[in-house]
């Protein structure tokens, strides 16, 4: 099966699917009121926090943040990817799912037929290491139980030049599907000459999130260059995405709370077997964003765990800065330094999963990492130091995406060096002479309580329009002409998220709210939108909330059209209105605009 699934399907799809029905044959539901109650199902408690609405089609634990669609049940509770839990509800619903005509239809059979022929050969290899007695002795050193041995389908690649070149290379077709998956190379100018490219190693299938094995790591037994050799980058395989353990991590029953991201093959092996079921590894490269995004659309806590000797913490340090994209509220990153001379394998060996999972404890959040490794770099004791950090600083924070993780984040920086936030951001702009700073340029993803002015008490008229909205999508197509035309002048922070929200709507109408969030899957303000989901609305009525969302636009146009006449009456005592400005002043003065 190939090609996109259409936005139309989707929202099909969580129409016809009735979550209450879908999560009450997993988790043991309660009616409460309009509402249905259960004890959370992502993390331990004695009281319910969990509350599944069917109006919205939308479920939410006030306890841990969980929440989601129906869709996002299946993902998070059923541990699947978001195809597989398309075809669940597909299935449940008597569907046939349509798919979008793709160009790579062609790729895409290839990529089938060589994790056909990769799964074959990591059979073969997990036979060899039941029929190698040296190889079977060396894991048992390492303290692998056989159930772990068979859990990751750990195998043994025979000390043979062509032992997979005999056993699959039956015809040309198949040899070069092997040259294609990285298990044989090609010798220099012997023409027409191959040979395997792993001998003699410990082999760790790599699992895509089907199950499928798309690539292999292998470890030398005795002594040996290089010590861990991976598959090379294929059709199938790029280790820039791929989580080594991630398959496993999501097949566990166990509540999914957090990833622990670790550097070695063995490192996942042994903290899943003594049940760290969240252990992830990299594949012999840097944590990448891509890795991040990964780890977040199942967990909302990522920590590092690295060796506390100089090779560790130079990786923690990559890690941080490749981390800085993808961090925004909602999301924690922490770090994890062991003892000397120990990996994760080995502390959790000695000590047990009990005592390694209290250092966790000890962990470092990315904000507290950041501040002590750059103090380390200069001294804060003097003025030139406090300045060396701050500049240490800058470049870093303006990979960070603007919002509120962005204001705390440097907030603590300026902490650090005993300065006001706003001052820092002032020097960081060049505006170090003006007495009242700009703070850094907030993010229209931001939909903050505190945007214009306030409606009834129910929050900011910014959060308000776009609660309004997220409750009752139907309402956007009954804006008028003028309630556009309002729209369109407002300057706030989180205007463009509610234009591009009306303007989604008005050309595809959507009935509710699971709907609505199932479009923005893949939206950083997704979030967001799924918290005020969440949020009680005092207006329930349809009518009455496009009503609220049609007077929170026209005062926000007012409060825009205020400041800005403020802003010209300042300016024009100076003498330098331009001839636009004068036009818009006149207007302004004038009501006409």
């Amino acid at each position: 099966m190939s090609g996109r699934i259409p936005q139309n399907f989707i929202d099909e799809l969580v129409a016809r699917t009735d979550i209450v029905e879908l999560i009450s044959a997993r988790v043991p539901l309660k009616k409460a009121g309009r509402e249905f109650k259960a004890c959370c199902p992502f993390h331990d408690e004695k009281s319910a926090s969990f509350w599944v609405s069917p109006d919205k089609q939308f479920y939410h634990c006030f306890g841990c943040g969980a929440h989601g669609t129906a869709l996002g049940f299946l993902i998070n509770y059923d541990r699947l990817s978001f195809p597989e839990a398309v075809e669940e509800l597909a299935s449940r619903a008597g569907l046939e799912i349509p798919r979008e005509a793709r160009a790579d239809d062609g790729k895409q059979q290839e990529g089938a037929d060589l994790a056909s022929l990769m799964g074959r050969v990591a059979q073969h290899w997990s036979m060899g290491l039941q029929n190698d007695a040296r190889a079977a002795e060396y894991l048992d050193r390492r303290g692998l139980e056989s159930a772990t041995r068979e859990r990751f389908q750990i195998g043994y690649a025979a000390n043979s030049w062509n032992d997979v070149l005999n056993r699959f290379a039956k015809d040309t077709k198949i040899r070069a599907d092997l040259l294609a998956c990285g298990l044989i190379i090609e010798r220099e100018g012997a023409g027409d000459r191959y040979y395997d490219r792993f001998r003699d190693r410990i082999m760790f299938p790599i699992r895509d999130a089907r199950g499928r094995v798309i690539a292999f790591g292998g470890r030398v037994i005795d002594q040996g260059e290089p010590k861990y050799l991976n598959s090379p980058e294929t059709l199938l395989f790029h280790k820039g995405r791929e989580l080594y353990g991630l398959y496993e991590v999501r097949q566990s029953r166990a509540p999914l709370k957090r990833l622990m991201i670790v550097e070695g093959y063995m490192d996942v092996v042994r903290l899943h077997q003594a049940g760290v079921h969240y252990a992830v590894a990299t594949l012999g490269t840097a944590t990448t964003p891509e890795h991040l995004k990964r780890a977040f659309r199942l967990v909302s806590e990522v920590v590092f765990a690295f060796d506390g000797d100089r090779a560790g913490r130079a990786a923690a340090w990559r890690a941080l800065n490749n981390a800085l994209p993808e961090l925004r509220e909602g999301r924690q990153l922490r770090f994890l330094f062991l003892p000397d001379g120990h990996d994760p394998d080995t502390l959790v060996g000695e000590e047990g999963r009990e005592a390694f999972e209290r250092r966790l404890e000890q962990s470092l959040p990315l904000s507290e990492y950041l501040v002590q490794e750059l103090a380390s770099q200069v001294d804060l004791g003097n003025a030139d130091g406090k300045a060396r950090f701050a500049e240490l600083a800058r470049p870093l924070m303006a990979r960070v995406p603007e919002g509120v993780y962005q204001e705390l984040l440097i907030a603590r920086l300026a902490e650090a060096i005993r300065l006001p936030a706003d001052r820092l951001r002032a020097l960081w702009q060049g505006e170090a002479t003006r007495s009242s700073a700009k703070p850094i340029a907030r993010s229209s993803a931001d939909l903050p309580g505190r945007v214009t002015g306030r409606s009834a008490g129910r929050g900011g008229l910014m959060r308000q329009a776009v609660m309004m909205l997220v409750h009752h999508p139907a309402i956007a197509a009954q804006l008028s002409a003028k309630d556009l035309a309002t729209l369109a002048t407002i300057d706030a922070p989180g205007a463009d998220i509610l234009r591009r929200l009306i303007e989604d709507l008005r050309l595809d109408p959507c009935t509710s709210t699971a709907q609505l969030l199932e479009r923005w899957r893949d939206q950083p303000e997704q979030a967001r939108l799924a918290r005020l989901a969440a949020t009680e609305a005092l207006i329930t009525a349809a009518d009455g909330a496009r009503r609220e969302l049609q007077n929170a636009i026209g005062r926000m146009g007012e409060e825009t059209r205020r400041h800005r006449l403020d802003a010209l009456l300042a300016k024009e005592p100076e003498g330098g209105l331009s001839a636009e400005e004068k036009r818009d002043l006149q207007a302004l003065m004038s009501g006409k605009i």
